[in-house]
Formats: C-alpha cells, sequence, structure tokens
C-alpha cells in the first residue's frame, strides 16, 4: 500500500494489486478515513471496525492509514488508546492565530496537576507533602472546573481524605495515548514546569484506572458531581 498525490493535490491510495484482498483493503481505508475525519471524538478499533467491510482488518487498516499521513500536515495518532486525525506537531505554530487564546495555569496549578498526574491516586495533604507548601482549594477547584482532574474517592484513613486522579480529558488534552506516556522528571524540569524540590521519584508509574484500589473507598453521593473541593475533614 502506498499514497500518492496527484495533480490536483489530491491523496490518493494505492495497493498492490499482487494482493489478493487489494480491493478490499483500499475500500475499508478509504471507509476508516472518512469515519475518523467525521468522528467528533477519538475512536477506538472496535468502533472502526464495526464501519468496516466483512473480512477486513482493521488493525492493518488503521496502521497503513498512520503510516499513509506520517508526512501530511495532519496525522493519525494515537490518543488515550484510541484512533483521531490531529495536526502535525511541527505545524502547530500555523494554526496558533485561528485558535482562542487557552487560560493558562498558574505555576502552582502545573505542579498540583502534574504531581496528581504522576502520584494519583492522590490527597489535598500529600500533594501539599510533596510540594512543600499549601495547596489552596482555589486551586484544585480550577483543575476540576477543567475537567483534567477528578474526584476518585475517599481514602480509608483517619479524616477520610478525597483522593484524586486525571481524566480521560487530560489525556486528550496533552495528547497522552495512556498515563504511562508522562515524560520523565528531567524533562518537566527542563520545561519550566516543576521546581527542583519535587521528588527524584516522580516517574510515569501512576495508574488512571476507574477502579478504586484497596485503600480508597466510594466518595459521598453528594459529592460525585462537579464542585467546590471539600475540606478534608469533612
Amino acid at each position: 500500500m502506498t499514497g500518492r498525490l496527484t495533480s490536483r493535490g489530491v491523496l490518493t491510495l494505492a495497493v498492490d494489486n499482487a494482493e489478493p484482498d487489494a480491493p478490499l483493503h483500499a475500500e475499508a481505508m478509504r471507509i476508516a478515513e472518512a469515519v475518523l475525519f467525521a468522528a467528533p471524538l477519538p475512536l477506538d478499533e472496535a468502533a472502526v471496525a464495526a464501519r468496516l467491510p466483512v473480512g477486513a482488518d482493521a488493525r492493518r487498516v488503521l496502521n497503513d492509514l498512520q503510516r499513509l499521513y506520517s508526512g501530511r500536515g495532519f496525522n493519525l495518532v494515537r490518543v488515550e488508546g484510541k484512533w483521531a486525525f490531529r495536526t502535525a506537531l511541527d505545524l502547530a505554530y500555523v494554526l496558533a492565530r485561528e485558535t482562542a487564546e487557552p487560560q493558562r495555569l498558574s505555576r502552582a496549578a502545573m505542579e498540583v496537576l502534574a504531581i496528581i498526574a504522576y502520584h494519583q491516586p492522590t490527597t489535598r495533604a500529600e500533594i501539599e507533602e510533596i510540594r512543600g507548601v499549601s495547596t489552596s482549594k482555589g486551586t484544585l477547584d480550577l483543575l476540576l472546573e477543567s475537567g483534567w482532574i477528578r474526584m476518585r474517592g475517599r481514602r480509608k484513613s483517619p479524616g477520610r481524605p478525597v483522593t484524586f486522579g486525571t481524566t480521560p480529558e487530560f489525556l486528550r488534552q496533552f495528547g497522552l495515548n495512556a498515563i504511562t506516556d508522562l515524560p520523565g522528571l528531567e524533562e518537566l524540569q527542563g520545561l519550566g514546569l516543576l521546581e527542583g524540590r519535587l521528588p527524584g521519584d516522580l516517574v510515569p508509574q501512576a495508574s488512571d484506572e476507574a477502579a478504586l484500589r484497596e485503600d480508597e473507598e466510594p466518595i459521598d453521593a453528594d459529592l460525585m458531581a462537579l464542585g467546590p473541593v471539600p475540606d478534608e475533614a469533612d
């Protein structure tokens, strides 16, 4: 399978006719391409496979499309374990003027977000212990409103503090396929996102699985909806 541009700049797909399933594969790629373009959110392999002709190999189709678009202005990438078209990273600057200025997080909010991402599930007290300073409720409320973190449950410890974790929106926002794709400590410090006081074991080993851990219990029903972060004594 190869891709080429016509004289009018139209991308076409060319499949080796020596392959017995070439026509089926070519048609499956066209369908998958259309489905992914039209989808408002990333699609998993099963969702794409459900739209393909009987006998089509969805994984092969997606991998071939990914190779085909690897050098284009937009690429087929995996986000949160799913597939989606995204603007090529090296061309993001071209579209910057076309998009609204995103809300900028303070350094404190970025540190709190990073700690939650790497240490989840974690509590407000644990965040403060790592940072060495207190964390305002307003910072956590802001991150909750952004949709990047969520209240997971309550720790089975005195005071039953609320535990926090990241959301699928966090992965989408930062272009991550999985939480284990987070950069290492040195990369974060090189970007100026974290202070040197953070511990050296800050590595992408956290789990963002929805299931509660043994040291967690379900959160109160009245706190399930997004809202202000409760005090840990509540």
